[in-house]
């Protein structure tokens, strides 16, 4: 049961990014800027692939891998909880970007700097949902390879937040260094 709100959230996530994408390309804005200052960054998709299907096979009982470390049902429930808040703090965060939302650093048009709504609490809000939805997928399945997914996936965020803040420091200069020193990076 857990699996099936883990699958629906995802699919929540992809389908408003993709949605929010589209709406922006209509006014003329490319939001989709992934892998154009950094080619090795096309190595994450397909992991990120095998992980919907871990999700999708362990939900629906297909060929799949790791073995499961414990089944406590309360756990599986805490992770679905923190999946639900994750897809809250991401919506919340897709709307406060406003105009400003890319997939990706974008040094041509980048937008302006959003210092408001769920940014007034975290520098990266999405990121942060995407570390709670990794927790919370681990806890929905607790099996090693999600746990290997879940440090593999805190080391990649805070590498791209890393490189997103450089670029956004060299775009906004003390304007976003300012903003660093009143919000923090995550929470």
């Amino acid at each position: 049961m857990q699996g099936y709100f883990a699958i629906f959230i995802l699919a929540v996530i992809i389908l408003s990014v993709l949605f929010r994408t589209f709406q922006m390309k209509k006014t003329g804005i490319e939001a989709l800027n992934f892998g154009k200052i950094d080619k090795k960054d096309f190595f994450i998709p397909p992991f990120v692939l095998l992980y919907f299907y871990l999700i999708i096979a362990n939900t629906f009982n297909l060929p799949r891998f790791g073995k499961v470390l414990t089944s406590d049902s309360i756990i599986s429930w805490i992770g679905v909880i923190l999946c639900i808040f994750a897809l809250v703090l991401f919506l919340w965060g897709i709307a406060s970007f406003g105009k400003s939302f890319r997939v990706g650093i974008d040094l041509h048009k980048p937008g302006k700097l959003i210092f408001t709504g769920v940014f007034s609490i975290s520098r990266n809000p999405l990121y942060v949902a995407f570390f709670m939805i990794l927790i919370g997928i681990f806890l929905i399945f607790p099996t090693w390879i999600f746990f290997i997914y879940f440090v593999a996936g805190l080391w990649l965020i805070d590498r791209q937040v890393c490189r997103e803040e450089n670029s956004l420091r060299s775009i906004y200069g003390k304007e976003y260094d300012d903003y660093c020193n009143k919000v923090n990076r995550y929470i």
